[in-house]
């Protein structure tokens, strides 16, 4: 059964085999703050684990973007803890039902009294809405699925595939050579593989750039050249790229 496993000074993480998704719990003298709270599915499970590891309350919730395995269990935690804040950013609040009480559009702090967490939008990648968090004292950085270890990065139909490499360029700006950078699926990673997976995705982008110019046809894109990714991984990263891209870097025909 997955437990918690402290991977910086008092935050931990459990990583479960549903979805292979992260759930953190960052401790300080006012209490826990529970980030991301794992499917309705999978939140009895968590909840078995964040009762073995502290008697503690849970005094905020934090959702790092609005998909469902991180966000279901909310109600849960709410329900069993008298209601704690849930805070997400405001893009993300927007897809969440019910939405968080506590949005923002940049930065934003949870005090727990003796050390704060900075929560960071760094802009669009896996959604519009995704939050990366920095806990006060502790060299770790809790990234959702900006960056993730156990798959490909998860580019779905609300992803933004041509901001993503400049949203993660901001998150290295947040992470030094011994932070422990903890992903919303996987084991948790360094410093060296954040840049790896930057570099990767900066290549799908410029590869949709480059085959947009072209006049390559979006459906003959992934076919035309060799990507980073598995094809069957990269279909809306396509298809979402080409839409996004200004009418100044592409050349017909291209549908």
């Amino acid at each position: 059964m997955p437990s918690f496993v402290e991977v910086a000074d008092r935050v931990w993480v459990a990583r479960y085999q549903r979805h292979d998704v992260n759930v953190s719990v960052v401790e300080g003298e006012l209490g826990l703050v529970v980030v991301d709270t794992n499917s309705a599915a999978g939140i009895a499970e968590t909840m078995e684990d964040l009762r073995r590891l502290s008697p503690r309350p849970v005094v905020a919730i934090v959702n790092t973007h609005a998909h469902f395995d991180h966000v279901e269990g909310n109600s849960t935690l709410r329900e069993t803890y008298d209601g704690p804040p849930v805070t997400a950013h405001e893009s993300a609040a927007a897809a969440i039902e019910p939405p968080p009480g506590r949005t923002f559009s940049s930065v934003a702090t949870i005090d727990l009294g003796d050390r704060a967490l900075e929560l960071v939008h760094p802009g669009r990648g896996h959604t519009d809405g995704d939050l990366v968090v920095r806990v006060e004292g502790a060299d770790v950085l809790l990234a959702g699925d900006l960056v993730e270890e156990s798959a490909a990065p998860a580019y779905g139909k609300d992803s933004f595939p041509m901001d993503w490499p400049l949203s993660l360029d901001l998150v290295l700006d947040l992470v030094g050579a011994a932070t422990v950078v903890v992903p919303g699926h996987g084991a948790p990673v360094d410093r060296t593989f954040v840049e790896e997976q930057r570099a990767a995705i900066g290549v799908v982008a410029e590869t949709i750039r480059d085959l947009a110019s072209r006049g390559v046809r979006v459906d003959d894109a992934l076919g035309e050249t060799q990507w980073p990714y598995p094809a069957e991984v990269l279909e809306h990263a396509v298809r979402r790229g080409y839409a996004h891209l200004p009418r100044s870097q592409k050349r017909l025909p291209l549908l």
